[in-house]
């Protein structure tokens, strides 16, 4: 499989006939939104079995091998070539497909009031690539009970793709996340007893097999009460032969100041839970200003961080299924409005502007004027940004990956998930 950018004067027919793929096969493995009308910019994904490299100036058959990691005489010998002879500048080589590592893969699905047909279908869709599925959220009560989220036909596709059911609980109240909450369920012993008990009657009831907490903007002074809680939850648990996560706040030290971090005390998560899924997404947020929502950089900060306080198989990287699209020039207390990668690529078609990319930042942007005549900035995911963060996972041995959000057309993806890794099931 393989990534190319869209160049200008670039067809379908003319990429097609360059990786000895068909026109249908592009359009269909890409969804691809405007087959008539590419954007200079716009990045496909190849649904070919390894890939193939056109010669570049200064390239050498050692250069070539160390840069996909095969040998010399692999890359010769698949391509009929001798070994000791000069490469012509844009022969075209073939490139075989690497092994893949097994990981997991979670992916978190927010019904709001209702399932639509589109939320259940998109997690339908995805099923089939990930380990845990896992709906947004029970909602924990003062009195230790639980608001439960329509769950639907999720149960039933879990079990059918094999995925962990994970249920995502939260200390949220109208829909914001309360440190009152947090300060009862993590101190009242009489309320987190019946809370504790109510989770293992419903996760019971309803299939759930690894119990997540979401809990945040806590007090910092309820950090230990916070540990305590986990290793309590941890031994109830295990009793039922089920996991436990947790989600945590994107941090680079372990005394990082501000209301989300404090809290979250990444050591004795690392110690106590099955597994994290770290927040390394929304620098980029929808009420600030316009960049990218899961920069490169600091994703790895965080990252870096995370392996020096707990195991690396213990870690899932947080990523964002979305990007933004704000108005120029930004202004606080303004709202930027969430846009999945297909709607980014239709909306520079419709303005007939060329997809950029960051690589510092490894993200695409672009900018438009509105009808309005205002100006925009789109920062968004391409296969070129996720492939990046793959190769971060790789690199720095992570459990996996868990994405916010489904409901986000986004399909190169999980094409570049079959490509990239054997997705462990449970």
């Amino acid at each position: 499989m393989q990534i190319h950018v869209v160049q200008q004067g670039q067809s379908l027919f003319g990429i097609a006939q360059a990786y000895n793929t068909t026109v249908n096969d592009l359009i269909e493995a890409n969804e691809i939104p405007n087959p008539n009308r590419l954007v200079v910019g716009q990045t496909l994904v190849i649904p070919i079995i390894g890939r193939f490299y056109w010669v570049q100036p200064g390239d050498s058959l050692f250069s070539i091998t160390q840069r996909f990691g095969i040998t010399i005489q692999q890359l010769a010998s698949i391509n009929q070539i001798s070994i000791n002879s000069p490469l012509a500048i844009g022969t075209r080589l073939y490139i075989p497909p690497l092994p893949k590592v097994t990981k997991e893969i979670n992916a978190y699905v927010e019904p709001r009031g209702t399932v639509t047909p589109n939320l259940e279908n998109s997690a339908r869709e995805a099923a089939p690539y990930l380990t845990y599925l896992a709906p947004f959220s029970f909602q924990a009560l003062r009195d230790g009970s639980l608001r439960e989220p329509p769950l639907n036909q999720f149960p039933a596709i879990a079990r059918a793709n094999q995925n962990v059911l994970m249920m995502v609980i939260t200390n949220q109240e109208n829909d914001q996340f309360s440190d009152e909450l947090g300060r009862i369920l993590l101190n009242d012993q009489n309320v987190q007893t019946t809370f504790l008990n109510n989770i293992v009657s419903t996760a019971q009831r309803l299939g759930f097999r690894d119990i997540h907490f979401d809990f945040e903007y806590l007090r910092p002074e309820d950090r230990e009460a916070y540990n305590r809680f986990l290793r309590r939850a941890k031994d109830r648990f295990s009793r039922e032969g089920w996991l436990l996560s947790t989600a945590l706040a994107p941090k680079t030290r372990a005394d990082q100041p501000g209301r989300w971090y404090e809290a979250h005390d990444y050591r004795a998560h690392g110690e106590i839970v099955d597994f994290v899924v770290i927040m390394t997404y929304e620098w980029g947020y929808s009420g600030g200003p316009p960049m990218a929502v899961s920069p490169i950089g600091p994703v790895r900060d965080v990252l870096e961080y995370a392996i020096t306080e707990m195991p690396s198989e213990k870690i899932l990287m947080g990523q964002n299924l979305y990007g933004y699209d704000w108005t120029l020039p930004f202004r606080p207390g303004t709202v930027a409005r969430a846009v999945s990668p297909q709607q980014a690529i239709q909306l520079a078609a419709q303005n007939n502007v060329p997809i950029q990319y960051d690589t510092q930042a490894q993200a695409p942007f672009f900018n438009y004027r509105g009808a309005n005549g205002q100006e925009h900035r789109v920062w968004f995911e391409d296969a070129r940004s996720i492939q990046a963060k793959f190769d971060l996972i790789k690199e720095l041995n992570l459990r996996g990956i868990s994405y916010w959000k489904l409901g986000l057309s986004f399909p190169q993806n999980w094409l570049l998930i079959a490509e990239n890794f054997d997705v462990r099931k449970r």
